[in-house]
């Protein structure tokens, strides 16, 4: 029995004459609103390309996006208290930070902040919770993963539900278009940023992006910065990479004010530094910690940053973890039914059982290393190569063992920027769903939470990785049956 399939929201194959013209049309859309990306080859700081996407918006069960929607301010809260636990977060992570060291580095920093104090104890959040619906389970939705820093892809997800409104108008079937979610992300994300701005209180300052020194991710980038601008005139957005404020910052005054050449910074929003190249010094790693000191609030901080590490969501799975930080069984009893099994790889005898069982039924399971950015993960017989060279090592602890979720299949156009001319293709595709939260608030208090958007990115059937920026996968919008 093969992997279920889901109806197409139009007939396919398009006539082809109309195909041609609709994705001439498509690809000058996306590249005129938004949903570009710079060349990874032969970078070009005034190039730009259209991000890869699919022409359809692609078919998913509206039941499911709904739960995932009122589930995320309960996923907010989770990670937030997860967060402020320190007990938690060390016990999660203590094998891993035996093995690895940018895990560790990071811990360290935390716990320097822990011993030494900040001057600002509340954070920012903008969250964002991954899934496939299981076609094992009727296509009940299963986490992925979630993410606490640099969740991308909010404007070019927002436009790509734009493009998808223009491609079905264009196709004749604009009695389709209810079926197509309102989509708010950016504005949603630049809303949190700003309500962090004001409470921070002083109208001068401004908010700083920490971004990588070449960003390819650039529209959805400068859209946020853009779209801060318009919301609220008044605020300057500026950009620094973490080298950039290692020779630039400094704390002022006994409230320790963050200040960055001659701005005041009130809000740090961090799209870079949660990879091991992305602190090429000691220098790199000072900065984080000054700006973790200061009285800028920071989204992620560096509490907020372990607790999205894929070893807390592990232990997150275990047995009568939630009900520490979710006692009310309304809230833990659906976030309980969205995880998959998680499988801790530490040298005892679960660890031992989870190794047995990846290298007997490789195809069955996922490898995670503790890595954001997309390309980390080992899948099928690559598992038994990586996990047979560690399996009696203590370094199998930096990684988490995780059930391989099989979504349903669908066909889809794909298309991807070309020399000159895209490449699209009918192929069989699977969906990623992902829902962006916003959630302020410090060890006692929660003074925002909510929903703000979401973000569907598709990928081949064949392929493991999913990443549109790391060049994986192609973003989408939902199409809700």
């Amino acid at each position: 029995m093969g992997t279920p399939r889901l109806d197409t929201c139009v007939p396919v194959p398009i006539d082809q004459e109309e195909l041609e013209t609709l994705v001439d049309k498509a690809k000058d859309w996306a590249i005129m609103h938004g949903a570009g990306m710079r060349p990874m080859e032969g970078y070009d700081p005034d190039g730009m390309r259209f991000a890869p996407f699919v022409l359809l918006p692609s078919t998913f069960p509206k039941s499911e996006f709904d739960r995932a929607v009122r589930l995320q301010p309960i996923i907010n809260e989770l990670f937030h208290k997860v967060a402020h636990s320190y007990e938690f977060l060390f016990e999660s992570l203590k094998s891993t930070l035996e093995v690895d060291p940018f895990t560790a580095k990071l811990f360290q920093l935390y716990e320097t902040i822990r011993r030494e104090g900040t001057a600002q104890a509340l954070s920012l959040g903008l969250f964002r919770s991954d899934y496939f619906p299981h076609s094992a389970e009727d296509n009940i939705l299963k986490q992925v993963e979630m993410n606490t820093i640099a969740s991308s892809l909010a404007q070019i997800a927002t436009a790509t539900s734009r493009l998808h409104r223009y491609v079905l108008s264009e196709l004749g079937q604009d009695d389709k278009l209810e079926q197509l979610p309102k989509n708010e992300a950016l504005q949603g994300l630049c809303g949190g940023m700003l309500r962090a701005w004001e409470i921070y209180g002083e109208p001068k300052a401004v908010i700083l992006f920490i971004v990588e020194p070449v960003t390819y991710n650039i529209c959805d980038q400068r859209f946020h910065e853009f779209e801060i601008r318009k919301m609220k005139p008044q605020v300057t957005v500026i950009r620094r990479t973490l080298t950039e404020v290692a020779a630039q910052a400094k704390l002022d005054g006994p409230n320790k004010r963050l200040l960055v050449g001659k701005y005041e910074v009130a809000v740090v929003y961090f799209r870079s530094g949660y990879t091991p190249d992305q602190y090429p010094t000691e220098a790199e790693w000072d900065a984080r910690l000054l700006m973790e000191k200061s009285l800028a609030i920071k989204c992620p901080s560096i509490h907020y940053h372990l607790a999205g590490t894929k070893k807390v969501q592990q232990a997150l799975a275990l047995p009568n973890a939630l009900e520490k930080f979710l006692p009310d069984t309304n809230k833990a009893g659906p976030v309980q039914k969205i995880f998959t099994g998680l499988y801790s790889l530490d040298m005892d005898s679960l660890g031992d059982k989870a190794v047995k069982m990846a290298l007997a039924d490789p195809d069955r399971f996922v490898l995670k290393p503790q890595r954001e950015g997309g390309g980390n993960n080992v899948y099928g017989k690559d598992i038994v190569d990586v996990l047979g060279k560690i399996q009696h090592s203590k370094e199998r602890s930096a990684y988490i063992l995780m059930d391989r979720i099989v979504p349903p299949l669908q066909q889809n156009y794909m298309l991807r920027p070309g020399r000159g001319k895209a490449t699209y293709e009918l192929v069989d595709v699977v969906s990623e769903l992902g829902i962006y939260g916003v959630v302020i608030g410090d060890a006692g208090t929660i003074l925002e939470n909510k929903q703000v958007g979401h973000m569907l990115r598709t990928k081949l059937a064949t392929a493991n990785e999913g990443g549109v920026a790391a060049g994986w996968g192609a973003l989408d919008s939902p199409f809700l049956f």
